[in-house]
């Protein structure tokens, strides 16, 4: 069966609606379309020195997508931003940081993104064979009441003595701590850009307010694409964002400044031009995009996956940066599932919308 194929059946009575959709709002021939040159064509022209470039490529060109110009990274930082219980219990075994390398590794994944710990537990042994993702900050998870925080958990300088290829980094844009937040991620950007790593910024969104007339709006298009916006200014080489749901937040929550265009011919209610619009807001995809897998929901984990990354390539993206839907499952199964979404970036037949 070709990968298209098992794609479609994958997907099964909404394999049209995503495969076969023709974005009409911002045009495909306007993205930076990942390929192998990406670096080449889109960084060599920046401030980036050649060690930050060395180490992007490092990320670009390893795995199984390796020269593609896509990515995909296995994030292993829930023991901290959801409690270890919570996310290793399904499955103990991924309270060994080195089980957590090694599915990275056997999934051919592009580089493995964890915390402190985890990397520096069995950096010597495997910092070599896969570039590593040191997450410099977490939302600690036992504070109480819990405060939604992101805090500082190390220094870029331990990152880079560790053999890192790159440094990733949460703010929560919105949040009573985000002007605090931003500050500290765009020094340490500067930082680890100065030592030679790429940066890699998680763009979430953390309000109460955010949620209105019982819509949520933390993943708004028009929400999420401001905060990617924030994070290429303070110089992020890749954009980690959620899946836009829906669309409209500033002008339900009435805040801010937006234009009618955003809604009438930059974006639609689809998911893929919903996404699109996220793409635009990375300097017109020059800046990578990834989406996240997200949490993991059981059987249907493969089919939404599946289909964040269907969304995420036709829409102009780079990959897909997913961990519980695969580390919560037997090893055999999180590799399938890590492959089923590699397959949709291998396949040449499924292109910009």
């Amino acid at each position: 069966m070709s990968t298209l194929s098992n794609t479609q059946n994958i997907l099964g009575s909404q394999a049209e609606y995503y495969l076969g959709h023709q974005s009409k709002t911002i045009d495909k021939s306007a993205i930076a379309a990942p390929g192998g040159e990406f670096i080449t064509e889109h960084f060599i022209g920046t401030n980036r020195s050649n060690q930050v470039l060395n180490n992007l490529a490092r990320l670009y060109n390893h795995g199984r997508l390796g020269g593609t110009g896509y990515v995909s990274i296995l994030p292993v930082d829930q023991g901290i931003e959801h409690s270890a219980a919570a996310s290793f219990a399904p499955n103990p075994i991924y309270f060994d940081p080195a089980k957590i390398v090694e599915l990275a590794i056997e999934a051919g994944c592009n580089g493995v993104a964890s915390t402190f710990g985890v990397l520096a537990q069995c950096s010597r042994k495997y910092a070599h064979k896969i570039p590593f993702i040191v997450k410099i900050n977490h939302n600690e998870f036992l504070t109480y009441p819990n405060t939604y925080n992101q805090i500082m958990f190390g220094s870029v300088e331990s990152a880079w003595e560790m053999g890192a290829a790159a440094v990733g980094a949460t703010i929560y844009f919105g949040s009573d701590e985000s002007e605090r937040q931003i500050q500290e991620v765009a020094e340490a950007f500067e930082r680890a850009h100065e030592l030679g790593m790429a940066t890699i910024l998680w763009c979430y969104l953390r309000n109460s307010g955010f949620k209105k007339d019982g819509v949520d709006y933390h993943t708004a298009a028009d929400l999420t694409g401001q905060a990617n916006h924030i994070g290429v200014t303070i110089q992020a080489d890749i954009i980690k964002q959620k899946l836009p749901t829906n669309n409209g937040g500033y002008n339900a929550i009435d805040f801010g400044k937006t234009h009618k265009d955003v809604y009438s011919k930059l974006s639609s209610d689809h998911p893929i031009d919903l996404t699109r619009y996220q793409v635009a807001n990375c300097y017109m995809g020059k800046i990578g995009l990834i989406n996240s897998g997200g949490a993991s929901a059981g059987d249907s984990d493969l089919q939404e996956a599946v289909m964040t990354a269907v969304v995420n390539k036709r829409a102009g993206g780079q990959g897909l940066i997913m961990g519980r839907k695969a580390f919560q499952k037997p090893v055999k199964e999180g590799v399938e599932l890590i492959h089923a979404v590699q397959n949709v970036y291998l396949d040449n037949n499924i292109t910009l919308a």
